[in-house]
């Protein structure tokens, strides 16, 4: 006669789970074997897998990952950068611009009048120390210079706004190349067709157009619905005409070399994709400069440039 199973028998012949050796378990990790109990294993791409060998996975995948992104493949942003989930480089710059615009404030002694201060008479853009005393720092040092609270508040929103998203999608130095190559034409066109009398210029406005620039090569090369872009762009273009002591030549500089500088980066091709890019940032960045070299060879050189004190006011004044 045969007998029925035993179940406390069977229940006995069971290991005990890796984890919880009081709980029996017929089940095992499919990756190294362990007895587990339900709790203890987790459903993979193929059986289950214990916690243990979850969490090795996961620590494999993310060192598999960096090694893979280090390489220069894996997920890459629309210049074939590395992703990056914040902007850092934006908020920078507009921390910069606000910086030095209260240190311009403090030397002046005036938030409506502080372009007095020397630290601003020694930055702003003006074609006579530039073009006639070889003052090169100023094509940059502009762009970090604002003329009053309306100007600063203006152009800090802006650079916010439109600044932030472009990073993101472009990657940081990407982002950072095409901010300073903008700011670049927004100078060299305001020094190129002016006049040596012209009215100095200042302002991050030249850079912040680049990256207007910069939006419309995206938005025609992913084929994007237009319609954001076409009122920031009108609003701008309103802007500029429509105000006073705005300079046309550099935003239209800014937004020239901004446009140029995006479709090098983004229609590169897919094999030395990086080569590509800096070659091509780089003619625009030698056209930009042979224009300013053109035009420096046309003027003729100041006797000297000097700081001094002009009606009670800091002023910069050259002599020829």
């Amino acid at each position: 006669m045969s007998q029925p199973p035993n179940p406390q028998y069977q229940q006995a012949a069971m290991p005990g789970c890796w984890w919880h050796p009081n709980r029996p378990t017929g089940l095992s990790c499919s990756r190294c074997e362990r007895p587990a109990c339900p709790d203890c294993l987790r459903e993979a791409a193929v059986g289950f897998h214990c916690t243990d060998c979850i969490q090795a996975g996961r620590q494999q995948d993310r060192v598999q990952q960096k090694q893979y992104r280090d390489a220069g493949y894996g997920a890459t942003t629309l210049a074939g950068a590395q992703p990056v989930r914040t902007a850092v480089v934006t908020p920078v710059l507009l921390a910069l611009n606000v910086i030095i615009f209260f240190i311009t404030v403090a030397q002046s002694g005036s938030i409506s009048d502080n372009n007095f201060s020397s630290l601003f008479q020694l930055g702003e853009l003006a074609n006579p120390p530039t073009l006639a005393n070889n003052e090169w720092w100023r094509v940059f040092t502009s762009g970090f210079l604002q003329y009053g609270l309306l100007h600063i508040a203006s152009n800090a929103f802006s650079l916010w706004f439109v600044g932030r998203p472009l990073e993101t999608a472009l990657g940081r130095v990407p982002f950072t190349a095409l901010y300073f190559v903008s700011m670049l034409g927004g100078s060299a066109a305001n020094l190129v067709f002016t006049d040596l009398d012209a009215v100095p210029v200042v302002g991050a406005s030249g850079a912040i157009f680049g990256l207007i620039g910069a939006y419309t090569v995206i938005v025609i090369k992913l084929r994007l619905n237009p319609t954001w872009l076409l009122v920031i762009l009108g609003l701008n273009i309103f802007i500029t005409f429509q105000v006073p002591g705005i300079s046309v030549l550099a935003h239209a500089g800014g937004f020239a070399a901004g446009l140029l500088a995006t479709f090098a980066l983004l229609y590169a091709p897919e094999k030395n994709r990086l080569g590509w890019q800096i070659g091509g940032m780089a003619i625009v960045v030698v056209a930009m400069v042979g224009l300013i070299v053109w035009k420096d060879v046309q003027t003729v050189s100041a006797a000297y440039c000097q700081l001094t004190s002009f009606q009670g006011q800091t002023a910069y004044l050259c002599y020829r």
